[in-house]
């Protein structure tokens, strides 16, 4: 596949650090992509597999960043994961192993949850969902464990292991998930990048099919994975966690680049 058929593209999803910026660091060919690439009459969206803040944050952010952003334009694993609960489990509880961000935001679409203070639950859930949690307790995954050991569904917002930082990383929503497998037996259920439920909740929020669909990132294993696993043109960019030597014949996207602005130059 070459690059030209990225002028066929209506609709960018966006990874955000790494591909837009790295830290606090802007790319200034990024502010230049998403201009000129609305300019042509492109739609952009921004998604990240964090689902630990209010997505609000990432408004506030991109916005001061540069990148005109509206809460439309973003999306998150947590957004995908509540909206396959009121789709597939409407009025079923649920313990949610996550932030009280995304606690909020799961009572705000209306889910049932069963989490109070302290980690105890108030009744039996019927499904445990797992997040990247920096507020996670020991009491919270003995719960979590117990629940899933006696029957309830095991789900994840995103199989992320470690979540970078500045100076290193954080354990993310896949090593908590790690343990609760080690424990239990039993694998969750992912969404997020790069599940194909990500794929179909972006086709059916933005009315673009898979075919007129790009995915761009740095991560082989969401971004590029999302977009190879689902039909949507996968564009690779060097400006994150990926080198070009890391790229083989398994994981290899239908485009590599070296920063996200180079698109430009295939799009009329």
């Amino acid at each position: 596949m070459t690059a030209e058929t990225l002028n066929d593209i209506r609709l960018f999803v966006l990874d955000m650090d790494g591909t837009i910026y790295l830290g606090e660091r802007v790319f200034p060919e990024a502010l230049r992509f998403v201009e000129q690439i609305r300019a042509k009459g492109r739609r952009v969206l921004f998604f990240t597999n964090n689902a630990s803040r209010d997505p609000e944050i990432y408004v506030r952010r991109l916005n001061g960043m540069g990148f005109p952003a509206a809460r439309e334009d973003i999306l998150t694993s947590g957004d995908v994961t509540a909206a396959y609960l009121k789709l597939h489990h409407p009025g079923e509880s649920v313990y949610l192993v996550g932030t009280p961000a995304l606690e909020g935001a799961f009572r705000a679409e209306g889910i049932r949850l069963t989490n109070r203070e302290g980690g105890k639950p108030t009744e039996r859930a019927d499904i445990v969902v797992v997040s990247f949690d920096t507020t996670v307790t020991y009491e919270k995954l003995d719960v979590a464990c117990n629940l899933i050991r006696t029957g309830a569904k095991f789900y994840s917002t995103h199989p992320d292991f470690v979540c970078p930082v500045e100076g290193g990383v954080q354990p993310d929503s896949g090593a908590l998930c790690a343990l609760l497998t080690a424990c239990t037996g039993v694998k969750p259920r992912y969404f997020g990048k790069p599940e194909k439920e990500t794929a179909e909740m972006i086709s059916h929020l933005y009315g673009v099919p898979a075919e007129q669909t790009a995915v761009v990132g740095d991560r082989l294993y969401t971004d590029i994975a999302l977009g190879k696993n689902n039909g949507l043109l996968s564009v690779l960019v060097l400006t994150g966690e990926t080198a070009r030597e890391d790229v083989n014949d398994a994981n290899r996207p239908d485009i590599i680049l070296e920063n996200i602005g180079q698109i430009l130059d295939y799009v009329n």
